[in-house]
Parts: C-alpha cells; sequence; structure tokens
C-alpha cells in the first residue's frame, strides 16, 4: 500500500473515491483525524483526513448499513472521556467501513516552516506535502 502523498501531482485540490475507514482518531478538541483507503491511480492508498468533528458525523451517515453502529461508538467513546480515542476497523471482526457512492475533495498540507540547520528559516524549495489531507466538501452519487 502507498501514501497518498507521494502520488499526486501538485498541490491543487482533488477528488477521491472508493474510501474505507480504518480509523478514528479524536479527543476533547473539535479535530477528528480519520485514517482511510483509496483506489487511485489503479492502486490502494493510505491517507489521513483531517476534519472538524462536526463533519465526521457527516462521514459516518453515509456508510449505509454500519451508520448507526458506528455513531453509536463514536458516542461511547466520548462518553468514556479517554483521549486520545482510537477506533479501529481492520480486523475480521471490525473490518474497514466503505462509503459508497462519495466522493471527498481534498486538500494538501505541508509541513510548517520551521528554522532548518542554516538557522534562515527559509522554505526548502521543493517542500514534500504531508500524507494529511484536509477535508474541503464530501459529494454523494444519488442514483436516479
Amino acid at each position: 500500500m502507498r501514501l497518498l502523498s507521494d502520488s499526486i501531482a501538485d498541490d491543487a485540490d482533488f477528488f477521491v473515491e472508493q474510501i474505507h475507514v480504518v480509523a478514528i482518531v479524536f479527543d476533547n478538541t473539535d479535530d477528528v483525524t480519520v485514517w482511510a483507503t483509496t483506489l487511485f491511480d489503479n492502486d490502494t492508498h493510505f491517507f489521513h483526513l483531517a476534519l472538524p468533528f462536526k463533519a465526521l458525523d457527516t462521514l459516518l451517515s453515509l456508510a449505509h448499513t454500519r451508520a448507526d453502529a458506528l455513531q453509536e461508538e463514536v458516542a461511547d467513546a466520548l462518553a468514556a472521556q479517554e483521549w486520545p480515542a482510537l477506533l479501529e476497523y481492520n480486523s475480521d471482526e471490525k473490518p474497514p467501513v466503505p462509503l459508497p457512492s462519495v466522493a471527498l475533495k481534498l486538500s494538501v498540507t505541508y509541513p510548517a516552516v520551521e528554522d532548518d540547520e542554516t538557522g534562515d528559516g527559509e522554505e526548502p524549495d521543493d517542500p514534500q506535502p504531508h500524507n494529511i489531507f484536509y477535508l474541503e466538501g464530501v459529494y454523494v452519487r444519488l442514483d436516479t
């Protein structure tokens, strides 16, 4: 499995489909990270998806038959207040969660600029993107 960040051509927003959620990580903030896979350029790629907690509910509601169970599991983890909460879906008992008919619009992220060894604080000539993407939009294919 490859990293999605290794296969993108530029820093423009782009879409992914055929998404499978393999983990959800959150704490007592509004930030959530979803670990997911997607079929991109005919190969499976892994990526992290950063999104606000409210958008997580939207994604989970698109998991069709597993939506209610997933939302209940997130609610139970919130009630336990053990941070960070890690919900994994990568086993026979809890397989990855498909998001059928869903396309996600993602934006690329880059590491924060830090002072390099020379101390000049300049950005590298060819910065490599993080394998963490921000969610820009959720699109659902409607069957007619």
